[in-house]
């Protein structure tokens, strides 16, 4: 929940500047009322749009939500599901998670499906096994699709607090993820695997240098145009 039509004009104008053939697809995820100016302003440029959220619910009365079909109305591209922020804040379940990935993907958008473990849960030994339940549920409703999705591997405990995983640690995880992936589709080649946890300008190149880490779902690093391009330069 950052960001003004100020600022938001001068960082995504700052970030088209400084991509001249990025090596990688870049998107940037913005709050709802500023998808008109982001479509706007990264029209004919390298740049997709991204969305935080969507509702699972296809329209009607559900006042203050927003749909895949009027986030496809501004051309969102992809959209973040099951953020561990909406599931530690809003109550979001797996199930819940499950229905708006089912909802992105019906309109063709790309849902890019956040899982990760608490402290607590990390200290219990229990990260592979909630991470294989958060992402089953998705696997479970959205079986036949599954390959059109991107997977975000986000660890709670590194959100936001200046902790990162190593680059062992994650890419444990996403051999993990990576493995019931494969399990679940033929296709498990096509998806991509981001990680979530403080990825920033110094980290980004060791953490993109392991073999199941495709990208990164970058946080507050974002804000700032050099250190966003900088992170972009190193995913090669």
């Amino acid at each position: 929940m950052n960001g003004s039509l100020a600022a938001n004009d001068a960082l995504l104008k700052g970030i088209i500047e400084g991509l001249a053939d990025p090596a990688c697809d870049v998107a940037v995820a913005v709050p709802a009322p500023y998808l008109a100016q982001v479509q706007t302003v990264a029209f004919g440029s390298v740049v997709a749009v991204a969305a935080q959220d969507v509702s699972p619910h296809e329209a009607g009365a559900y006042t203050g939500e927003v749909s895949a079909a009027m986030l496809k109305d501004f051309g969102v591209s992809y959209v973040l599901v099951g953020h561990s922020e909406r599931r530690q804040y809003h109550g979001e379940t797996d199930v819940v998670v499950a229905e708006k990935a089912q909802r992105a993907l019906a309109s063709g958008i790309t849902p890019i499906i956040c899982v990760g473990e608490t402290l607590q849960e990390r200290e219990a030994g229990q990260t592979e096994a909630v991470v294989k339940r958060q992402l089953a549920a998705v696997i479970h409703l959205n079986g036949h699709c599954i390959s059109e999705v991107v997977v975000a591997y986000e660890p709670v405990w590194a959100i936001g607090t200046g902790r990162t995983a190593t680059p062992e640690q994650a890419q444990a995880v996403h051999a993990v993820l990576r493995a019931q992936l494969s399990a679940a589709s033929e296709h498990a080649d096509r998806i991509r695997l981001l990680y979530g946890g403080s990825m920033n300008a110094v980290n980004a190149a060791q953490l993109l240098a392991q073999p199941d880490i495709d990208g990164g779902l970058v946080g507050g690093a974002s804000l700032k145009a050099p250190d966003f391009l900088q992170i972009i330069a190193a995913a090669r």
